[in-house]
């Protein structure tokens, strides 16, 4: 039983990890977000002609792409929070950790790697190439990825 309660607790650690790492790139984007709608504001009081008509096109670019990150964001928030308390299984879902012979991975949202305890964990996507090879997969499963043979041995 202590070896269960111990797995969880990784998983909640990993579940902290993935959120601080979402809540700032929500907070990264806000004040992107926020700068370039200033910039434009700024921008519009002192330009004239066509040069006002480039920047300003280029301004609203660059808040449609700040926009689309925020949303990116928020997003893979949703996701996280929805896979919060995923429970053991027999195959591979969203909220999983799993234990192959080459590498931990927590199927989650795309981080990338995390160090915990000493332990290098990959935080992935579902929709990730690898990610989209784990799910639905068994323990002992085996597959190969990127010239590497995986076979899974455990899921929490």
């Amino acid at each position: 039983m202590g070896r269960i309660i111990m797995m969880k607790d990784i998983k909640e650690k990993l579940y902290h990890l993935c959120l601080n790492f979402i809540e700032q790139r929500i907070q990264t984007a806000e004040t992107a977000l926020e700068q370039s709608r200033e910039a434009s504001n700024d921008d519009t009081k002192s330009s004239a002609g066509d040069k006002f008509e480039t920047t300003r096109e280029m301004m609203q670019q660059d808040i449609s792409r700040n926009k689309r990150l925020l949303m990116d964001a928020q997003q893979n928030l949703q996701l996280l929070n929805s896979i919060k308390d995923t429970p053991s299984n027999e195959k591979v879902r969203n909220g999983n950790l799993v234990y192959t012979s080459e590498g931990v991975f927590y199927i989650s949202i795309s981080a990338g790697q995390l160090k915990l305890d000493d332990e290098n964990i990959f935080a992935i996507s579902a929709a990730s190439p690898i990610g989209n090879l784990l799910i639905g997969k068994e323990k002992g499963a085996a597959f190969d990825f990127n010239g590497k043979h995986y076979v899974i041995k455990e899921i929490i």
